[in-house]
Parts: C-alpha cells; structure tokens; sequence
C-alpha cells in the first residue's frame, strides 16, 4: 500500500496469529509510512503484545506477511529482524538489572561494528537524558523506574533503528514521568526514528501520534488519524475516559 508515493516502512498483511489453538491476531492490517509515529491500541490481552512479537520475528504468523521497507521478514530470525532496522523498548524495560548502565547501552549495539558511530550515539543518548551520563557506572537494577525507562530508550536508540517499537512506555510511571516520556518519543520522532508505540493510555498516545489503531481481542476494529479517534464516539467512550 502506497499513500502520495511514498512506501510504507513497516507493514502487517492479513496477520493471523496463533499460541496452540487459540488465536490471538485475526486479519491484523497496520500500514506505518516513514517518519510516523503509529498507536496501537488496547486494552489487556487485546493481541497488542503479540502483535510486536510477530512483527519482531519472536512469534511466527500462521498466516499472513510482515514487511520491513518492502522486504518479508516474517520467518526471519529475531536477531536478523534487529539488524535490518527494528528495535524495541519491551514491557516493564527488562533491563539486564546486574549490568553496568553503560554495558546495558552496549548491549543495544551488539550488532555494529563502527566505534565512531557507537561512541556518537552513545553521546546523542546522553544529550537525551543527562541523568543516564550520571548513573553509567551504577547498576541497572538499582534505578529508579523513570530512569531505567530512559536506559530502555538509550539502549533501543544504540541500534540505530528504522523505527523504534514501543510497548506500554507508560506502564508503571507516575504521571509527570509519563508526559516526560512521551514527549522524548516526539524528540527521538522529529530527529528521524518513525516510532510505533502500543499502548493502554489511549489519551496520551493518540497525543504524540499522527495515526493509530484500536485492537480488540485479535482484531483492529478503529484505524484512522490521531485527530479523528480522539472525536470518535465509540473511542471517547471506551477509552478516553468520555461518555
């Protein structure tokens, strides 16, 4: 799918998605074009997780195709998908806690070989977040949750990504963290990473995205711009908090 020429980065095609018998993803079509930041959302156990899984190469579609700038990635192996341009910021961080801030950030450019470029994203991270620069030599698991979510970005951002998946940022953050994070997803997004975040806060995702979809038990039932879901009346009501 096409939109004025241009070609989408990331693309899911009639997804159907299994664990055993039951079937998690039905149908799932989700078009992100380059320089997007994309929502999808969802309540819990609404197939949003496994739809990042699918896309990562974690979980395979039954049927169904995924594509990466063109190419179909679905079958790929996980560390494959990663080196061709998709990086993750996963549920709850899962930051190696034992390591180093600094060997976490490593971690994200196991893949590359160019020092020179490591070392100047390593400094483009801490222009991100100062904070992280302060704690480098500290344990991981000692942070703070505001803190070790801005680890779990620096070290998503190391990899270089084409577009950055983001699963449930907000998830355990107080509020003021809350907005501090989704307004550096609108830093990292204006710098060049298309971003796809997943995620229950409907309110502030559809804040920062130029389009989104609503996912319901497997299936994407909503999919429009960012402006139209937040004046939908089914969406105010079911996930807005409106009535």
């Amino acid at each position: 799918m096409t939109e004025n020429g241009r070609e989408p980065i990331l693309e899911l095609r009639k997804v159907n998605t299994h664990y055993g018998q039951a079937q998690m993803l039905k149908e799932v079509d989700i078009t992100i074009f380059p320089g997007e930041i994309v929502c999808l959302l969802g309540g819990n156990a609404s197939g949003k997780t496994t739809t990042l899984k699918t896309i990562l190469g974690m979980v395979k579609p039954t049927t169904g195709d995924v594509f990466l700038g063109g190419k179909r990635i679905n079958g790929l192996p996980t560390t494959e998908v990663v080196g061709m341009g998709i990086s993750m910021v996963p549920e709850n961080r899962r930051l190696f806690k034992r390591m180093t801030v600094r060997e976490n950030l490593e971690m994200g450019a196991f893949q590359r070989t160019d020092k020179e470029g490591i070392a100047a994203d390593m400094e483009h991270v801490f222009s991100l977040f100062p904070r992280v620069k302060e704690r480098l030599s500290q344990r991981a698991g000692t942070l703070s949750g505001g803190e070790q979510q801005m680890v779990a970005v620096g070290r998503a951002l190391m990899s270089r990504p084409k577009i950055l998946l983001m699963d449930e940022p907000s998830m355990g953050l107080a509020p003021l963290l809350v907005v501090q994070s989704f307004e550096i997803i609108q830093q990292i997004n204006q710098e060049g990473t298309t971003v796809f975040v997943v995620e229950q806060n409907a309110n502030m995702a559809l804040s920062i995205a130029d389009r989104g979809y609503v996912i319901q038990t497997g299936r994407v039932v909503l999919a429009d711009t960012a402006e139209n879901l937040r004046n939908n009346e089914m969406m105010r009501a079911a996930y807005l908090g409106e009535s």
